[in-house]
């Protein structure tokens, strides 16, 4: 027991530093590719890994969706994730990964997993308009290194709600009431998911919100010290700019945890309150949220948990 909770102290101390680990695995060929691209996913999404085991299915069930399986007494929904994104398991499909993502439990299907690596956010980019819809980044298992080995990482939120719509809704038309921010100021909100980005959109906006959306917490520092420098040109402040920052956790660059230590840490920033809306769920990870000095945790996609969190940190 003190071995593993060591190990995730140990996780958990890897945001102090801008890193995170990764897990690796293997779905198969890609059409016309006749080799195997590795993916990846935060370990700290990973509840379990198995060797598959029996899948009943489901009548009726989504096309990607094999059955369900029962996993130490819990029903967990089964996706076929090499279906998902093309790819063609040749050595079958013998490992599942249990994950949990937005306090939901589901497990995908993999031919292989790997390795686990430790990376640095530097490492990873963004993959935004590179051609694929279910790929939020790329990172570079080499660094700086010239032809560094590529990892995948997945979009698990486009993922499920291709796979099951309704595991994503906001609930956004649910929303009526409108929340008002001091006059002149905005919201900045961060996510390198354009699903998530999109969905975050529809929310605020329901509530009558107006932000400005970046898509790394690097691309946030930046845009708040510019902010900043704007408001004292004109003889204010940030806090007469930005009433609040809302930031996903996982994003290539820089992480939201390194970023809400870096607002929390400047004088210039530490009034201005931070709200963590993750996928990355579980108690363990809401604990380290409120280390690193968020003011709050939501996780995603309620528009209402949403709405309801904004107007308990404002007040």
């Amino acid at each position: 027991m003190n071995t593993a909770l060591n190990e995730i102290d140990e996780r958990a101390n890897l945001t102090s530093n801008n890193k995170f680990e990764l897990l690796l695995f293997k779905l198969g060929e890609a059409p016309g590719a006749g080799h195997r691209e590795l993916f990846g996913i935060n370990v700290f999404k990973v509840r379990e890994i198995l060797v598959m085991p029996t899948i009943t299915t489901i009548a009726n069930s989504p096309d990607n969706v094999m059955g369900v399986a029962d996993i130490r007494g819990e029903i967990i929904t089964v996706i076929d994730l090499p279906k998902v994104v093309g790819c063609n398991p040749k050595n079958g499909l013998q490992i599942l990964l249990v994950t949990e993502y937005s306090r939901s439990t589901q497990a995908f299907a993999v031919e292989e997993v790997n390795e686990i690596v430790r990376l640095e956010w530097s490492q990873v980019m963004s993959a935004e308009g590179s051609g694929g819809n279910l790929i939020t980044s790329m990172a570079r298992l080499d660094g700086d290194k010239e032809d560094s080995r590529l990892v995948q990482v997945l979009d698990v939120e486009q993922v499920l709600r291709d796979v099951i719509p309704s595991s994503a809704d906001t609930g956004s038309e649910k929303v009526s009431s409108k929340i008002e921010l001091p006059v002149g100021t905005i919201i900045l909100a961060a996510d390198d998911s354009p699903l998530a980005r999109s969905m975050i959109e529809n929310g605020l906006n329901a509530q009558g919100i107006p932000f400005v959306m970046v898509k790394t917490g690097l691309e946030a520092w930046n845009k708040i010290q510019s902010m900043s420098d704007a408001a004292v040109a004109e003889g204010k402040t940030i806090q007469d700019k930005v009433a609040m920052v809302l930031t996903d956790l996982e994003m290539p660059e820089m992480d939201g945890f390194t970023l809400t230590r870096n607002i929390k840490s400047d004088d210039r920033f530490k009034s201005i309150p931070v709200v963590i809306h993750s996928s990355l769920t579980g108690q363990t990870n809401e604990d380290h949220v409120k280390s690193v000095g968020a003011d709050a945790y939501v996780a995603k996609f309620v528009a209402e948990e949403l709405a309801a969190t904004i107007r308990k940190v404002l007040a």
